[in-house]
């Protein structure tokens, strides 16, 4: 199938998110800004989203997250073009291609149209290799392109906390475990010398605990935006505006401007919620969309707000960003590893996941659930079972979420539409 482009019109009825619009408008100016560095010779890391960028942070080396790149050249409606050209090489286009989208526009021919640019040949690449997939994509970026590639292991647990959620702000060893902190622990100490190799300054243990407080701040405004957020009688703010006002800060963790940011967006949505603002005002069904970002069509999310009086009022990237970063302790690099060690558990292994989405749709009492599952989930089942268990309804969507051709937007919404009106009309409710 061929990338589809929507024929839907835009859905959008009133001005973005002031938090958002700045945060679009940052990300911008900062790229522009990193693309003309690394022309003059400075060197940049690419990283992967579960990997723990706050070690190139301390010892500031830029890095771009490989999912955000995947989001912009998805967004730019040019993923089925690169994905095509991994083919072309012999390569699979239909494995984790929201993780492969950056190396396939690396092995194109680079256009004049390439997303903001282009992204410039990174110095290096690392990847927590969460399977033999993830590690063969990630070993390219070496043997065709020669960027030193960096694997961090993926270690699983014997026992589960399934109300992480309440320990790991504080009391992330007894969450984790220490065998599985001390494997991420022990690696970090190992990497360290090769990004002072890139930064051509040595590791400080004192500006990593700078970094680590500055992203915990940040995570502490996202648990009251999201707090908020639930407890607010109608939705106050459209959920594609969420995204880019949550996702874009965390790209800067451990910096002033993206803990700045975080709290900008609270005081945001606290007025409007304060306000009595209602994207819906006759709001008949709260929805939540568990999956990544549907960056090739992100007007979807607003969709059924006219036709229907439903409204999104969850996503992962705000909720994540409320339970899942912040770790306190006196060891800034072991803390660092409980953040990171674990992190696709969070969102992907039962019993942590589906304990977790089960809370956030009871808390934003939601109607119904909409389960965007990749090729690569495994554990989707777990996850659709538990919500229904609980008594709430889902509806199933199989396509890639960064991969345009995977899916029709118009079937997709159409499918949406009928499901949505199978739904109890909650109107008389919050």
């Amino acid at each position: 199938m061929s990338e589809s482009t929507s024929t839907r019109p835009r859905r959008r009825t009133g001005p973005r998110l002031a938090a958002a619009r700045d945060a679009l408008q940052h990300q911008r100016e900062w790229f522009a800004t990193l693309r003309g560095q690394t022309e003059q010779g400075r060197p940049l890391a690419l990283v992967n989203a579960d990997a723990p960028q706050e070690l190139f942070r301390a010892t500031d080396v830029p890095y771009v997250v490989n999912q955000w790149w995947s989001s912009i050249i998805s967004a730019k409606r040019m993923s089925g073009r690169y994905l095509e050209a991994l083919r072309e090489r012999g390569l699979p286009d239909d494995v984790e291609q929201y993780s492969a989208l950056p190396l396939a526009e690396a092995l194109s021919p680079r256009g004049d149209d390439a997303p903001w640019g282009g992204l410039p040949t990174p110095s290096l690449v690392l990847a927590e290799c969460t399977g033999d997939s993830m590690r063969r994509m990630f070993q390219l970026w070496e043997s065709e392109l020669g960027v030193p590639f960096w694997p961090l292991e993926s270690a699983a647990a014997e026992t589960v906390a399934v109300n992480w959620w309440e320990l790991m702000r504080h009391d992330w060893e007894t969450a984790i475990g220490s065998a599985r902190i001390d494997l991420l622990h022990d690696e970090l100490k190992a990497l360290i010398p090769r990004i002072e190799q890139l930064a051509g300054v040595r590791f400080s243990e004192e500006r990593l605990a700078q970094v680590m407080a500055l992203s915990n701040e940040q995570a502490e405004w996202n648990r009251r935006t999201r707090d908020l957020l639930a407890a607010a009688p109608r939705c106050p703010v459209p959920v594609d505006d969420i995204i880019p006002a949550v996702m874009i800060p965390q790209w800067h963790r451990g910096t002033p401007w993206a803990t700045t940011a975080a709290k900008s967006l609270y005081d945001e949505v606290s007025s409007l919620v304060e306000g009595g603002r209602a994207i819906v005002p006759e709001e008949r069904h709260r929805l939540m969309w568990i999956g990544r970002g549907l960056w090739f069509d992100m007007d979807f999310y607003r969709s059924f707000e006219q036709s229907h009086g439903a409204v999104f009022v969850w996503s992962m990237y705000l909720a994540l960003a409320a339970d899942a970063y912040a770790r306190y302790g006196d060891d800034p690099l072991r803390a660092l590893a409980a953040r990171f060690c674990a992190f696709r558990d969070q969102m992907y292994t039962p019993p942590w996941s589906v304990e977790w989405y089960v809370k956030e749709a009871k808390t934003h009492r939601v109607d119904g659930v909409v389960h965007l599952i990749s090729p690569d989930s495994r554990s989707s089942w777990f996850t659709t079972h538990a919500l229904r268990q609980a008594g709430i309804p889902v509806l199933e969507i199989r396509a890639d979420n960064a991969d345009g051709r995977s899916l029709d937007p118009r079937a997709m919404h159409d499918q949406v539409a009928r499901w949505i009106e199978t739904l109890p009309d909650q109107s008389q409710g919050c």
